[in-house]
């Protein structure tokens, strides 16, 4: 788990947005949680959008070396000397001002990070897409990318690029909407709340398919503590913890909405008794939690943009909420959201 921070007297501090830890496979055909089916559903596609996800952040960051160029705009006698000279202008900053191997804030800041004021005040709206390719440093990007491939090429091979490719960017999206929300004075990046995104549809699958898994309450309580230990890790100082929740709740409602397959009663209809045969393609309460999903995710959104393009701080709403980016302790304090 990649945490975070990079802060250096007269620099902008960023928040980053530690990756997710992976769950185990339980998406996986051999895998015990999965009841088998006949059906054309569980057709496995393969996958192509995830891996070229990772090329394209590891493009991003190459890009986004270039730029930094440290050599050249850095001073090495006051603010210390470039890490990897040998590499030329990809050398990463100096280690006290980002020790996660990469660029400078100001860099960040220039091709797209997350910032309040410039997202409100000067109307660039596009960074609540563009931090999300964008990373602190060499560990983070591996940090991140890593824990892509886990997750997403399973959510992938399972119910198609479309599907996870909407629910990545839209989580991505709400995590940053709910970041700038709340975060005022810093700068954000990472694809961290697109990957917490894929966790909540990894939950709302599971919750919505119920009648087609076995050990039930083993998968559920496995997923479920994964979450709570990757989101508990956000209360740490300089991580974006506000992407993260904003991220995972998006996919969350995703999940309801864009992974629903049909109950088991149906998939083997042909093997079943005529009295054991469903006589519907989806139960009820799939029906009710699409619906319900569907006007959440929709006011969600619009209430989160209408919010931050007027200028409001999620702070004033939520007295209490700055804890849950940052708990101040003996050991760290929090610096002001």
């Amino acid at each position: 788990m990649g945490n975070r921070d990079l802060n250096n007297n007269n620099r902008t501090t960023y928040k980053n947005r530690a990756p997710p830890q992976p769950p185990s496979n339980y998406y996986t055909t051999s895998s015990p949680y999965y009841t088998e089916s006949s059906s054309s559903s569980d057709t496995q596609w393969t996958s192509w959008l995830v891996p070229m996800i990772v090329v394209a952040n590891v493009a991003m960051f190459v890009v986004v070396m270039i730029v930094n160029d440290c050599p050249k705009h850095q001073n090495s006698r006051f603010e210390g000397k470039c890490v990897g000279g040998f590499l030329g202008r990809l050398s990463f900053q100096p280690l006290k001002e980002n020790p996660l191997f990469g660029p400078s804030s100001s860099t960040l800041e220039k091709l797209g990070a997350l910032e309040w004021k410039k997202v409100v005040n000067d109307k660039e709206a596009w960074r609540l897409v563009s931090c999300i390719w964008l990373h602190a440093g060499v560990i983070h990007l591996l940090a991140n990318m890593l824990s892509l491939v886990f997750i997403g090429i399973r959510l992938e091979q399972q119910f198609g690029f479309a599907r996870v490719g909407v629910i990545y960017m839209l989580s991505g999206i709400g995590g940053s909407i709910l970041s700038t929300l709340f975060i005022k004075n810093n700068i954000s990046v990472g694809a961290s709340g697109a990957l917490f995104g894929l966790l909540g549809a990894m939950l709302s699958e599971l919750l919505t398919n119920w009648t087609i898994y076995a050990n039930k309450a083993a998968a559920l309580i496995t997923l479920v503590i994964i979450i709570l230990i990757n989101l508990a890790v956000g209360i740490l100082p300089h991580v974006d913890n506000f992407a993260h929740i904003g991220g995972f709740l998006a996919g969350f409602l995703l999940g309801f909405v864009l992974l629903v397959r049909p109950q088991f009663s149906w998939q083997e209809r042909h093997h079943l008794p005529i009295e054991a045969r469903g006589k519907s393609k989806y139960t009820i309460f799939q029906y009710v939690f699409w619906i319900l999903s569907m006007i959440l995710l929709v006011a969600g959104f619009a209430v989160g943009l209408v919010m931050l393009f007027n200028g409001e701080n999620g702070n004033d709403h939520c007295s209490w909420c700055h804890y849950l980016s940052c708990v101040p302790t003996s050991r760290w304090h929090c610096s002001n959201q």
